[in-house]
């Protein structure tokens, strides 16, 4: 029976916990999710822990902060006059935002600070500077 390679196209079931056991994502709800390895458009941890494994197994792989969104950087932190705000928004910490940059693409931000005149944002991944667990299901390798 084949296994996991770098370089494979997979279908994989997951569900992602922190270290306190809550789920922040899961795709058991939903079609599995379909991926070419190497890519890099997962989390280092969560490719290596598909690597060899066979259709139909399963598996809890533990990601370390450093295999997945890396440390909470502090330059991502920017503070922010509220008169730049829409007025419709009234920020909130944990509010999400998204701001444009200069070539016109978008990020996403979190309000880490409300001030009397102006919010702190956070451009930080929201899972960055945390341990990750994965309950993983290869359901096919293509």
């Amino acid at each position: 029976m084949s296994t996991v390679k770098e370089k494979d196209t997979v279908r994989v079931h997951y569900t992602g916990k922190l270290e306190d056991g809550q789920v922040f994502d899961s795709s058991l709800e939903r079609e599995p999710l379909e991926i070419t390895l190497g890519q890099g458009m997962l989390i280092p941890g969560f490719e290596k822990g598909l690597v060899d494994m066979k259709v139909n197994e399963k598996k809890t792989v533990n990601v370390p902060k450093e295999e997945a969104y890396g440390d909470v950087q502090k330059e991502l932190f920017q503070e922010v006059s509220k008169e730049n705000l829409p007025e419709e928004i009234k920020p909130e910490v944990g509010m999400g935002l998204m701001a444009k940059n200069p070539d016109g693409s978008e990020r996403q931000l979190r309000v880490a600070e409300v001030k009397d005149d102006s919010i702190v944002v956070d451009a930080n991944h929201p899972l960055a500077g945390k341990d990750l667990t994965f309950d993983l299901e290869v359901v096919e390798i293509k």
